[in-house]
């Protein structure tokens, strides 16, 4: 792997100003945070809050107009550690610090003239999930979706437990979309988390299932 340049910081500057400056050099045009906190679902109110965030970069896509068989590392070394910083930074202050987050996900939608494998670069390789796990404090891989759209669109983000994937109390979504993004030549980068479950957590999980086979079907179908 080749090294990932960086903006030297002078004496006295603020890491986190540096870090936002060499977002802009690396073509974000934007950050969007969303916020909710759930406080009932259905009949019935939480016995305790819980909420959730959504982080979202709009940056410039760095290979529109590349060939197909263009080498995506380079770029992907050099600006996916930065949005995963950006927008974790963004996810720990808004949900009150990475201890507090119990369940973490991603996404990138990329814009008409580009390729998935554009939006792909960017969130699925070691430069961005491994940071983002490390900032959030995570074990588990994060879940995740990607797609190429229009503006406006609707953003799926799932989400799972950031330590324990298959604690199906915590596999939720959360959706947003952004009125001007992404540009056909632009891709958005989002990461999410929550402070919880889905409200009324009670299917079960993998330790209390029973062994289920499609021998179940014989007594439900006539």
């Amino acid at each position: 792997m080749s090294e990932t340049a960086t903006t030297p910081v002078a004496e006295g500057t603020n890491p986190a100003s540096a870090v936002e400056e060499l977002a802009r050099e690396l073509g974000v045009r934007k950050i969007t945070v969303l916020t909710e906190e759930i406080l009932r679902d259905g009949s019935g109110a939480l016995a305790t809050s819980v909420t959730r965030a959504a982080a979202a970069a709009v940056i410039r896509n760095p290979w529109i107009g590349s060939a197909v068989s263009t080498d995506l590392a380079p770029e992907t070394e050099r600006i996916a550690p930065v949005l995963a910083k950006i927008l974790t930074d963004r996810l720990t202050a808004a949900l009150g610090g990475a201890g507090e987050i119990e369940a973490f996900g991603k996404s990138a939608v990329v814009g008409l003239k580009g390729e998935i494998e554009h939006a792909a670069a960017l969130i699925h390789t070691p430069f961005f999930g491994n940071l983002v796990r490390e900032f959030l404090e995570g074990t588990s891989i994060l879940s995740f979706s990607d797609d190429r759209a229009e503006p406006g669109t609707t953003i799926a983000v799932p989400m799972w437990h950031k330590e324990a994937a298959s604690t199906r109390s915590h596999y939720q979504t959360l959706t947003l979309n952004l009125s001007d993004a992404p540009h056909p030549n632009e891709i958005v980068v989002v990461a999410a988390a929550s402070t919880g479950s889905r409200p009324h957590p009670r299917i079960g999980d993998r330790t209390t299932d029973r062994p289920v086979t499609a021998e179940i079907l014989e007594g439900i179908l006539p």
